[in-house]
């Protein structure tokens, strides 16, 4: 669409959770330091929460990406799964060589032989969940008890729980305390920082193939960062939006204008009136201020 006329190879602000995109934001970033502490220091589960759009599932697919060479991986990107269907899909991604019909004990014990294997060979598995939240109350309950296959020593498997807010409330359930109090390491994302937002941009475009810099003006990027809050996802649909409209008008630079263009188009946002008042109003009502406030004590002093 307007790939061509930028100068791009791809759009820069799909929605799609792909990892040539991932950029260490301060959240991402620590949240990653957290998942690699924890397997350093061989926890068994570990939980990342943020709320919708915050980009869980982008950071799950990173951390895959980062462990591929020294772990085993399981990846459950759904998780409405029975207890059985869990233990097939780890089956599944670990290419165990067992039965179609094979009962819970025959998958418990073909996982425990591949964990003894792989532990010889020091690759530790690491299971990540996204959508933890909807996994429902038996399927956790079966995770915890495939944790219980450990050495006296170590844990042989280790698992990640990326969730919404929601997953907190559950596991403050009573019968998932069990599960609760093996969950060593906590992270909660954060949303992006108005200081990050300028380099979160420009890393995406430049990943796309922009050459150049400052598509947007400042003036659109703090509106960006106040109707978005920060939000990665809800930032990617305005700034596409937003390109579209700087596109529609044959513009090469994104302005605050096309920004408010983008906000109108999308459902769920409003504007405010303290983002539909120009930067350079408020600066002019206070040079005011500042100017009555002389004024005021020039007179009294005469």
């Amino acid at each position: 669409m307007y790939e061509q006329f930028y100068g791009l190879k791809e759009k820069p602000f799909s929605l799609t959770p792909d990892t040539d995109f991932f950029y260490r934001y301060s959240g991402h970033q620590e949240a990653l330091n957290v998942l690699l502490v924890a397997l350093r220091n061989g926890e068994g589960f570990v939980r990342v929460s943020g709320e919708v759009g915050t980009g869980k599932t982008l950071l799950c697919r990173q951390m895959l990406k980062l462990l591929q060479n020294d772990c085993a991986t399981a990846y459950l990107p759904n998780p409405l799964l029975t207890p059985l269907e869990l233990y097939q899909a780890i089956s599944h991604d670990l290419q165990l060589d067992l039965p179609v019909d094979a009962s819970m004990q025959q998958l418990c014990q073909g996982i425990f032989a591949e964990l003894v294997r792989l532990r010889k060979i020091k690759r530790p598995l690491v299971v990540l969940i996204d959508e933890a939240q909807a996994m429902p109350h038996r399927s956790l309950e079966a995770l915890r008890l495939l944790s219980n296959l450990e050495t006296e020593k170590e844990k042989l498997l280790h698992i990640f729980f990326f969730a919404q807010p929601e997953f907190e409330q559950r596991l403050a359930e009573d019968d998932l305390r069990q599960l609760r109090q093996r969950i060593t390491f906590s992270y909660t994302l954060t949303t992006l920082h108005h200081r990050e937002l300028s380099a979160y941009l420009g890393h995406r475009l430049h990943v796309a193939g922009f050459v150049g810099k400052n598509l947007f003006t400042p003036a659109a990027v703090r509106l960006l960062h106040k109707a978005s809050h920060g939000i990665p996802r809800v930032i990617n649909l305005l700034a596409h939006k937003a390109m579209l409209a700087a596109y529609g008008k044959g513009v090469r630079l994104v302005e605050r204008k096309m920004v408010v263009m983008a906000i109108k188009d999308t459902g769920g946002l409003k504007l405010s009136k303290g983002m539909l008042s120009p930067p350079y109003v408020l600066e002019f009502s206070l040079v005011m201020v500042i100017a009555v406030v002389t004024l005021l004590a020039w007179g009294r002093l005469q």
